[in-house]
């Protein structure tokens, strides 16, 4: 009884991810292919390099929603393959020319306009058979309820059924009972089948993505470089003003008790007890500066129970779920675990929320990592003092991939992807 209520909550949840779905796709991505049809149309004419940049980016954001609805939704992972905006494409008349053309030579931007036209036509269609099933069947009840009132004259077919008076629409609602069973189990599937639909057409291919990937890594290898020199230079700077100075004030204490211990012994036993706080607060600081390398607990059980571990000492209600039928490499575990803290951290200090729900699974290779909030959302990967924006370079030098989804409203949902295998 508990497996066929579940199975009914996870498909009515998945119709209803359909319905928005085809609201979405019918008005988001009909509307952002008209302007982009039109703005492009523009270039020749000048005014196109002022709205095309604006335009395309509402695209890439349409379709990076879509790609974090596919992993949330129904474990389905759509790469992107955008070309970064060279340096010195500033602002002003000269950026805006620079920015429209970059965006015209990057094959993804052609990738996302042949997306909307599927989107908005066998998109529309594949997102709404789940809850088209669901919405069906319920209508048989209704008929048999007493809808087959204003069909008394003129039969109103429902399938293949005529209705027109109660005894009609007996088999009405023994039909509808069939496409709710229907709905029921193949919902999950059909909205799955809508994702993988956007796959094949937003997957940039095994070649440019794995030329992708070589181009990010070279880049990513740099900022892992100059993270690891501010790391080391952020333990020296702790341990100079932290365990050092408290180690010296020992040493001191402790040549002045060898002065003192003939002539003042109460003195001496006096700077004693000082030398042993400072000895012990000493060893704190250390141990706090291994716990922020590397946390025992995730060295001795695991990035599932060392996240369990973080969680308790959050502020908020976390809930922490955990799907790992093994462990990943240490630096594998590491890069998630301190995601999932830099990902709790700004939940704590921007969202405005009580609750944060965290999943940690495996599958497909990917280790997935997210962290959903109950709060305000409004979070944007880069944004002025979010962290998200480091977190995502030091996340690509493992080859891994950071998802927001962070409507205004909210919830927000950060979702870290790492390929890994498990031991």
């Amino acid at each position: 009884m508990i497996g066929v209520r579940k199975r009914i909550r996870e498909s009515s949840r998945a119709a209803w991810r359909g319905a928005r779905l085809f609201v979405v796709s019918l008005a988001g991505s009909i509307t952002l292919f008209v302007f982009s049809v039109l703005s492009i149309a523009f270039v020749p004419l000048g005014v196109g390099f002022f709205t095309t940049p604006a335009v395309l980016d509402a695209v890439r954001r349409h379709a990076h929603r879509r790609r974090a609805w596919a992993a949330e939704w129904a474990g389905v992972r759509i790469p992107a393959a955008y070309r970064p905006l060279p340096p010195d494409a500033r602002r002003g008349v000269v950026g805006d020319v620079q920015r429209t053309v970059h965006l015209l030579k990057d094959p993804a931007t052609w990738r996302d306009l042949r997306w909307l036209t599927a989107d908005m036509t066998a998109g529309c269609v594949s997102a709404f058979l789940a809850p088209a099933l669901f919405l069906y069947g319920i209508e048989g009840f209704v008929l048999l309820a007493g809808l087959w009132a204003a069909y008394r004259h003129d039969p109103y077919w429902y399938g293949f059924i005529p209705v027109s008076g109660p005894l009609s629409a007996l088999p009405a609602a023994a039909l509808g009972a069939v496409f709710l069973c229907l709905g029921v189990r193949y919902a999950p599937a059909l909205l799955r089948g809508h994702f993988l639909l956007t796959r094949s057409l937003l997957d940039p291919g095994r070649d440019e993505e794995l030329a992708r990937r070589v181009e990010r890594l070279t880049e990513t290898r740099h900022d892992a470089v100059d993270a690891s020199a501010a790391e080391l230079r952020r333990i020296e700077r702790d341990l100079h003003d932290g365990a050092q100075a408290r180690l010296v004030a020992v040493g001191m204490d402790l040549g002045t008790i060898e002065a003192l211990v003939d002539k003042d012994p109460a003195r001496a036993k006096e700077l004693i007890g000082q030398a042993r706080r400072s000895s012990a607060d000493a060893l704190t600081e250390l141990r706090d500066l291994v716990r922020g390398i590397h946390p025992p607990v995730l060295a001795e059980r695991g990035l599932g129970d060392a996240v369990r571990a973080l969680a308790l000492r959050m502020p908020m209600e976390v809930e922490v779920a955990v799907a790992l039928p093994g462990r990943a490499g240490g630096p594998v575990e590491s890069a998630a675990y301190f995601a999932v803290s830099e990902a709790l951290a700004n939940a704590v200090k921007h969202s405005g929320g009580d609750r944060v729900w965290i999943d940690l699974s495996h599958s497909d290779g990917m280790l997935r990592a997210s962290v959903t909030d109950n709060g305000h959302g409004g979070a944007v990967s880069g944004g002025t003092g979010s962290g998200l924006s480091g977190l995502e370079r030091r996340l690509g030098t493992f080859d891994g991939v950071l998802a927001v989804s962070s409507p205004a409203g909210g919830p927000t949902m950060v979702t870290v992807e790492i390929p890994c295998a498990l031991s």
